[in-house]
Formats: C-alpha cells, sequence, structure tokens
C-alpha cells in the first residue's frame, strides 16, 4: 500500500518509538521505519519541559526535526515520554515564532513606550537596551537593572547572565521563576543539611516499600515518575503502599491505598501529628516502644526552632506603593479590599484554630502578633523543648483543624492519620515522601519542608535507599541553573553567597575582576523586582526564557507598573506570551534544540546536549544576547562608586582593574566572556562533540544574521559552551558538587553530582555512596554511617522555643543536621463569608506552565483548549450554575471568567476550586495573592480567597 509523506513520517516516528520500548511492530511497519530514516540523524537530548529529566532521541532531517522519541539508553525515562514529551519538535514550529527584534515605536521611528511594535534590526534592539539600562543605572545604580531569570535557562545562558549581571552590572537583582517553584525546598535543605539539593535519587521508587505523596499530583506533574511509581505498586500491591495528601483529589489519588484531604495549610499540623505519635510512643518521650533510633539521633542531628512571628512576605508599611495611608483603608496603589489582606504582614490575631499550635510559643488565642519580616535565624533547643512543641497535634486536634472534605466524617479521617502515621513508624519499611508546589508553594514552605526531614530523622529514615523526604523540582534546570549555577539574587555557583566576604573574594578570583566588585546585598527576589518596578526603584528589567507578566500573582500590579511607569522592559521569548505583550523591546529567541545547552533534574543529574537545527528567522540563544549586551558596557561605564539603598557603598574599583591590565574603554564581553581562558577552548570541527553539528555562537551560520553591531555574525571563535561550563563547573570540584568535563556529559546519559572519580553519587550524606561523607567520617574519627556536612549555619545560637538565649553561647554542629520545631499557623487570606471558597491553582499534564509553547500544539490545544474552574458538584449546585456554564472567579484583587467542570480529573471537595494558569485568557493570576513564604520569598499560589458568581 502507497504512503503519502505526512503518513510515512508518522509510521517511521511511531515504529521508531514501538521499538524503543520493546514493542513488535508489524514487518511492513518497520520497513517503512527503515526507509523513513535512512537519511535522519539521532542525537540524544534532555526534554524541554519538567524537572524529571527525562532523555529522548531527535530526527533531524534537512535541518529540521522530524521526530522524538523516549531515549531507551536514559535512565530517568527508559525510553518512555509522556504526552508533552513527544511534542518536543512541534513546540519549536508554532506558526507565530518570533523571528525578528520587534520595538513600540511612533510614525517617526522612535521608541514610544505607548507605540505599536514594529521590526528592528539586532543593533538597533541592542541600541535601546544600552541606552535605558546606562540611564536606570545613573538614576537608581544598580538595584534599577533586573533580570527576571529562569529554572529553563540552560546552563550556559544562565551562567552567562549571572555573570554579567553580577560581575558587570553589579547588580544581584537577577532572580529565577524557580523562586516561585523551588525556592521553599532550598531554604529547607540549606537550614536542615547546610547544603542544597535532595540526599536521595529516583532509584528509590523501585527500592521502597511506601510512597507517599505531599501536595503533589505526580500523575500529571511528573508522570514518567508516576509511571514508576504504579509499575513498582504492581510488582508488589500487598505490600506496596500508596498513600495521597493533598487539598482535593485528583489522577495521582487514583492507584492511592489511603488518600487524604486536608485543608488548606494543615499539612504543618499532619507533619506534626506523624512527629507527636513517634516522640509520645517512644520510651525517652514517656511512651513504651522503641520507635526513635536514638544512636543516629544523637550522632547526627540537634533539635532547633525560631521565630514564629515572621509574616507573609508581602509588602510593608511605608514601602513607597503602600504610601499613603487613607481613611478609607486603602493605602497607596492598593485599594481597601486588598489591604485587609496585606495588613496582616505588619499584624495579626491569633485564631482560635492556631492557638493550640502556638501555645508552646507563647500565644494564646486573641493575642495581637506583630511581624517583623522573615528570618533565616534559629538556634539549639533541647529534646524536651521539642516535644513541648509537638504536645498540641493530638490526633483529636489535627483531625478537627486539617480534616478538608466537609463530607468526611472525623472517624474516618483520624483513622487515615493513625494509619498514615503506621505506615513510616513501622520498623523496617521503607518509605518515600514526594512532593512538590503544594508543599513549596506555601505561606510556611520553609517550614513544612523541614517539618518532612524530621518524621525521616527520628526513625533514621534518610539518606538510605529507598528512604527519603524528596522535593521534586517543577522545571528543567531548576537545580541546575537556577540553584547550583545560582542565579538567584542572593547566590552565586556552588552554593555561595553573595554576602559572605569569602565567597565573593572567590568569584572574583575566577572571575578576574577586582576585589570589592560584587555587590554584597541579594535582596531583589523575584516579587521584589515587581514590586521595585512598581514602587519606581528597577528602570530596567529583562524577561529571560520565562512568562514573568503571566506567572506572578497579583498580575494586574505588576503589568499596569510595566506599561504606565518610567521603565523599559525587554522580553526575549520564541512566542509572544502576555510578557511580551507587556513589554517596549520583544527579542526572538532560539529555541532549545537551536542552541547547545545542558539542564540539571531534581536528582542532581546533570544532561548536555548539542545543537540540532538553526534557530528559525533571526532568532538568537539568550547566551549570545547577553554576550553581545556586555560589549556595549566598559570599566568607565559599570565600575565606579554607587550607594545602594540600604547606604551601603559599592566602592570605584577601576583603579584596581587598570592594575590588572584593564582599560577604562575595556569592554565586559573581553573581561567576562572572551578573555585569554576561554580563548583556550577551542573550535575543532573534526572532533566529537563538535564534529557534524551545528553551532551557531562560535563560528555562526549559513543564515548570515546580521548582528549587534551591523555586520554579519561570524562566531566567537571559540568553544564558549564548553567554557561557560567548565567556569562554572570549577566553583563545585573539590567542594561536593563536582561535575564531570564536558565532554564527558555528551558520551553519557546525565550523571548526579558529586561525581567523584568518574563515578555519580546516588545517596548523598551516606558512607557508603557519598565520597564526601566518608571522608568527613574518617576526619572526623567518627564511626557514624552519615555526614551531613553541608557548611552553612553550622554554629547557631543555644536557647528554647520563645527564643535564644546569648548567655549559653553558640554551639557547634559539624557534619550535623537539624530537626525543627515548627508551629502550625493560617495563612493570611482564609475563606470568609464574601469570599467563601478556597483557590487553588497549578498546571495540567498537557500544557506547561503559562502555554506559552504547548498552547501552539494542535494536538495539546485540541486536548485541553482552555483552563477550567473545576468545582464540586454541590457547591455548583448551590451556585446555581452547571457544568460547562461559565462563572466568575473573584478575590480581592481582581477577577476572571472561566467555564466550569464537575466531573474532570480534578474532582475538589466542597469549598475549593481549582483553576490551571497556562490559559492567558483565564489569567487566573491576576487572582492570586502575593504572599510568600517569608524565608525562601516563594508565592503562595495554592490558597486564596475567592467568590464564585454565574457570568
Amino acid at each position: 500500500m502507497a504512503l503519502n509523506r505526512r503518513d510515512f513520517l508518522k509510521s517511521a516516528a511511531a515504529a521508531s518509538a514501538a521499538s524503543a520500548v520493546g514493542i513488535a511492530v508489524p514487518t511492513s511497519l518497520e520497513a517503512a521505519s527503515n526507509d523513513a530514516q535512512k537519511d535522519w540523524r539521532w542525537d540524544k537530548a534532555a526534554c524541554r519541559f519538567c524537572g524529571t529529566g527525562c532523555g529522548i532521541m531527535l530526527a533531524t532531517k534537512n535541518g529540521k526535526i522530524v521526530a522524538v522519541k523516549g531515549d531507551p539508553a536514559a535512565p530517568v525515562n527508559r525510553g518512555l515520554n509522556c504526552i508533552k514529551g513527544y511534542f518536543n519538535a512541534k513546540i519549536m514550529y508554532g506558526a507565530d515564532r518570533l523571528k525578528t527584534p520587534l520595538l513600540r515605536m511612533n510614525d517617526k521611528g522612535e521608541f514610544d513606550k505607548h507605540g505599536k511594535f514594529k521590526p528592528v534590526s539586532w543593533q538597533r534592539a541592542f541600541d535601546e537596551m544600552e541606552k535605558h539600562a546606562k540611564k536606570a543605572l545613573k538614576e537608581s545604580g544598580p538595584e534599577g537593572v533586573a533580570v527576571f531569570a529562569s529554572g529553563q535557562y540552560t546552563v550556559m545562558e544562565g551562567y552567562a547572565a549571572q555573570k554579567m549581571m553580577k560581575a558587570g552590572f553589579r547588580s544581584n537583582a537577577i532572580d529565577p521563576n524557580a523562586r516561585h517553584c523551588m525556592a521553599s525546598a532550598v531554604v529547607g535543605f540549606y537550614q536542615t543539611f547546610g547544603i542544597d539539593e535532595p540526599s536521595g535519587c529516583y532509584d528509590d521508587i523501585e527500592i521502597t516499600d511506601t510512597i507517599v505523596t505531599w501536595g503533589s499530583n505526580m500523575a500529571e506533574m511528573h508522570p514518567i515518575l508516576w509511571s514508576r511509581v504504579s509499575d513498582r505498586k504492581l510488582s508488589n500491591p500487598d505490600k506496596v503502599k500508596i498513600v495521597n495528601i493533598q487539598t482535593y483529589t485528583h489522577r495521582t489519588c487514583d492507584i492511592g491505598d489511603i488518600n487524604i484531604i486536608f485543608s488548606p495549610s494543615t499539612d504543618l499540623a499532619i507533619w506534626n501529628y506523624l512527629a507527636r505519635e513517634i516522640v509520645f510512643r517512644d520510651k525517652k518521650g514517656g511512651g513504651k516502644e522503641d520507635i526513635i533510633d536514638w544512636d543516629f539521633v544523637n550522632e547526627n542531628l540537634v533539635f532547633t526552632a525560631g521565630p514564629v512571628n515572621i509574616g507573609y512576605g508581602m509588602r510593608r508599611k511605608g514601602e513607597k506603593s503602600l504610601t499613603p495611608v487613607r481613611p478609607d483603608g486603602s493605602a497607596g496603589k492598593y485599594d481597601a479590599k486588598e489591604m485587609q489582606t496585606i495588613s496582616k504582614e505588619m499584624e495579626k490575631k491569633v485564631s482560635a484554630k492556631e492557638a493550640p499550635s502556638l501555645a508552646p510559643y507563647g500565644y494564646k488565642e486573641g493575642d495581637l502578633m506583630k511581624n517583623t519580616p522573615g528570618t533565616l535565624k534559629h538556634w539549639k533547643i533541647s529534646f524536651e523543648d521539642y516535644k513541648k512543641s509537638l504536645e498540641p497535634f493530638t490526633l483529636d486536634y489535627v483531625a478537627k483543624i486539617a480534616k478538608g472534605d466537609p463530607n468526611e466524617s472525623i472517624d474516618s479521617f483520624k483513622k487515615k492519620l493513625q494509619a498514615l502515621a503506621e505506615l513510616y513508624i513501622e520498623k523496617g519499611r521503607k518509605v518515600v515522601s514526594f512532593w512538590t508546589m503544594g508543599m513549596n508553594q506555601h505561606t510556611r514552605g520553609t517550614w513544612v519542608n523541614t517539618l518532612s526531614y524530621n518524621v525521616h530523622f527520628m526513625l533514621n529514615k534518610q539518606a538510605l535507599p529507598g528512604n527519603g523526604a524528596f522535593s521534586l523540582t517543577g522545571q528543567p534546570s531548576a537545580c541546575g541553573t537556577a540553584r547550583e549555577v545560582g542565579t538567584f539574587c542572593h547566590r552565586l555557583p556552588a552554593d555561595m553567597m553573595v554576602k559572605n566576604p569569602k565567597h565573593r573574594a572567590k568569584a572574583e578570583k575566577v572571575w578576574g575582576i577586582p576585589a570589592g566588585t560584587l555587590n554584597p546585598v541579594g535582596n531583589q527576589h523575584i516579587m521584589k523586582i515587581h514590586r521595585d518596578i512598581e514602587d519606581g526603584v528597577v528602570k530596567f528589567a529583562w524577561v529571560n526564557v520565562c512568562n514573568a507578566y503571566q506567572d506572578s500573582a497579583s498580575a494586574k500590579h505588576w503589568i499596569k507598573a510595566a506599561r504606565e511607569m518610567d521603565n523599559f522592559i525587554v522580553t526575549s521569548d520564541g512566542y509572544p506570551g502576555i510578557s511580551a505583550k507587556v513589554s517596549d523591546l520583544v527579542l526572538p529567541s532560539a529555541m532549545i534544540y537551536e542552541k547547545w545547552g545542558a539542564y540539571g533534574n531534581a536528582e542532581r543529574r546533570t544532561q548536555h546536549w548539542r545543537q540540532q537545527v538553526l534557530p528559525v528567522g533571526d532568532a538568537m540563544s539568550d547566551t549570545w544576547q547577553w554576550i553581545e549586551f556586555s560589549k556595549r558596557f566598559t570599566v568607565k561605564d559599570l565600575w565606579g562608586e554607587y550607594t545602594l539603598r540600604n547606604g551601603k557603598k559599592l566602592p570605584n574599583v577601576i583603579a584596581d582593574a587598570k592594575k590588572m591590565g584593564y582599560k577604562e574603554d575595556t569592554t565586559m564581553y573581553e573581561i567576562l566572556f572572551a578573555n585569554d581562558r576561554a580563548k583556550k577552548y577551542k573550535i575543532d570541527l573534526n572532533k566529537f562533540p563538535q564534529k557534524g553539528f551545528d553551532n551557531s555562537e562560535c563560528i555562526g551560520d549559513s543564515r548570515n544574521v546580521v548582528g549587534s553591531d551591523g555586520k554579519v555574525f561570524k562566531g566567537y571563535g571559540f568553544m564558549i559552551h564548553e567554557y561557560l561550563f567548565e567556569e562554572y563547573a570549577s566553583f563545585g570540584r573539590g567542594h561536593g558538587h563536582d561535575l564531570a568535563p564536558f565532554v564527558v556529559y555528551h558520551k553519557v546519559r546525565g550523571l548526579k553530582w558529586p561525581v567523584v572519580d568518574g563515578k555519580e553519587t546516588q545517596w548523598r550524606f551516606n558512607v557508603k555512596y557519598d565520597p564526601y561523607a566518608a571522608k568527613a567520617v574518617k576526619e572526623s574519627g567518627s564511626k557514624s554511617t552519615h555526614a551531613f556536612y553541608g557548611p552553612l549555619a553550622k554554629k547557631i545560637l543555644q536557647g528554647n522555643l520563645t527564643g535564644p538565649d546569648k548567655k549559653l553561647g553558640k554551639y557547634a554542629l559539624p557534619n550535623k543536621a537539624k530537626i525543627f520545631a515548627r508551629p502550625y499557623m493560617d495563612p493570611p487570606e482564609m475563606p470568609d463569608s464574601t469570599y467563601d471558597t478556597w483557590l487553588c491553582t497549578g498546571r495540567v499534564l498537557e500544557h506547561w506552565h503559562s502555554g506559552t509553547m504547548t498552547m501552539r500544539v494542535p494536538e495539546l490545544f485540541r486536548a485541553v483548549p482552555e483552563a477550567l474552574c473545576y468545582m464540586n458538584p454541590k457547591d455548583a449546585k448551590a451556585k446555581g450554575v452547571k457544568r460547562g456554564e461559565l462563572v466568575w472567579v473573584e478575590s480581592r484583587r481582581g477577577k476572571v471568567k472561566a467555564r466550569v467542570e464537575t466531573r474532570g480529573r480534578n474532582r475538589p471537595p466542597q469549598g475549593l476550586v481549582f483553576v490551571p494558569w497556562f490559559d492567558e485568557k483565564v489569567f487566573i493570576n491576576k487572582v492570586c495573592l502575593d504572599a510568600t513564604c517569608p524565608m525562601s520569598k516563594q508565592t503562595d499560589y495554592k490558597k486564596c480567597a475567592v467568590k464564585i458568581t454565574k457570568a
């Protein structure tokens, strides 16, 4: 039978995918596949989407990607892809790909903030960026130049952006959208272990007996991992148990042995209930059982506490946009309804619900709690104090405040909690606790992350094969680029911090810049950048590989500020999403396989790929954009003296730069990107891995793109990708963040760091598996099985639950981790008589984040063309609406119209609705509250109060 070209290619792709996972295919289909593929080039890459880190194989022909399949050699996914993964090629070929820079202009061809977008050259685009960045520096100093960065940057892109921002502009106002995604997990790691990233790996799934998901719809958000979980369950259905702890029922619950629906924020109480069961049933805690592994606890852990009056990470009184305060309750740019919630940032009354939990910390119902901004401070306490903090969390109290389904009986809910406790406590039973945004996007996100480790630590079920609390990353390189590279405002590569003078000195040495160049103040996290734009401080902001104006809560404020304030907003993207539409200049970015790159996934696995095809139009990579921008700024432009808002001065380092051999007119390009070290990385098109592959940044390409200087771009003439990666990797080698060489990653399917003597590490801190733990134990003379060798916050004050006592002095805890006392507290906004319903937001399987890519794939768009308001049928009936009808979802901040779904994949209890955020036409982030965890600054998208009315 004759096949047309379309069917021919589809048959070939289907046959390839089937054979990759071991499915037999008909002889005729196999023959068609072989014939179609005879001139295809297959190469490995990493999936563009979530933090799972699946490996894929890409086929290219005539300069276009023609097929995608799961990589059978990839240990993460073993040849499988989820539905998004199979469309990695189609995301690049949407009809409205951006192909040339666009600038808002008037009829005279001048920049006009109120003008219409018109095409311009790269040279004109950089001219405008240079002018406005220099204006921002003059008016606001380094704090006036900001970047909305991304957990979707490649490692090289993020490193280049950070280097130019922090070493060039001397600005720490660069923060990734991973702040919205994983920041609470990060601070939880820092506080608990003294170092970032999980201790376990995905292999735990096949080894464990118990999987507990906390606020994680793994079936849709990490479907390949969920296929491994499902396989593990089916391998021994009687022994292996799955428990899902969620605020609404979804697909992950479908194979759960126990499904617990809890009231938003009360996961804090449930973790404390589990810890109370462990402590109070243990002999040392007054019980009759041997539950706590005291040898492990005494050798490896200390008990700690911190302040509880830390606020909710919202705007604070006195900030410019909250001034003046008016008699009607409004303040500055915020109306009275918004201020009802924001006022709790300054002070709040202790509620009846949270009072028992806060009693050990000295508070009672009705007390006025005066809040101070979130702090990372904490101190050592005794076991007896820790036990005291757990006393309120009885089964009766926790069941009363945590039961999330009003139609479930209290006895049923109690039995589930008891069964959960028994699974954790059972001797010899291995347990893995997985979580994602439910625990991270939380006004007490850092607290709840640390509470998870408490339970695992006391049972000695952490950092062991099949045992551990494990935070699952949301984005493809939120670990590798946002965290490990250090693109957060407060970080430098390999867990170093901008506030630490020794860390700054090391970075200055590696980067070849004068001592004192780096800015020690790193507080402009992603929500503060938005607020600083609204306050008129940030005058120049650049959106990179994200959609900052769709993905931020209270979105109407930030869009209004971007459009109406005196500023210049730039967005680099592949498609015209909301951020591009809000901007003054739009730059066309090369997409994922149109450039060389690397990602780091949730199990510390670093993966690299090569450029597969040329970018469309005149699009260029974000790495190229940053390096070209660096050519516009000299030593004289950037390295003079500045006074920051807090009064700190950044010194003039121009004289020191001259002593290093630089001149006043030496560009940042020459210093940071085209230095002698960089030029040692040679182009060799006859050698692996460069042979046979495009390299637009290094040698240019056949498109002959006219670059930032008005001339055809012919490439940098050295291997910039290898240079950027190797320089970044140099920060961590020998310091517990060891990465393999650049070329090695092109030969393997990723490696989990630390990579020591060519071998990856599966379970960190475990002497048997982690060379750094083994070394630490040997040097200390200990006989411990573990060493929690992270260096941060390993000398702390001592005290009790209500505060530290400086008279006791500081306590050193080398190689020890921490167990934290953390109470339950209400979120700042809860349903009331006017706004009577909880709103939760998130993703769906078919779409990625803001839908900028996936909504342009016809198959994915047809599958889920709009965001729905998932609602309990009883709520719909009570509000007089039917399935398929439109409703208004309204909060104190705004409202959106959405179609009701009462029978869908997401099944909320009464009193809660779920609306995903991928659909810019259902702009749910206008409704959400921009409260954050005060410690991590991560936004809580999972809980605010709304009312639902028929549209």
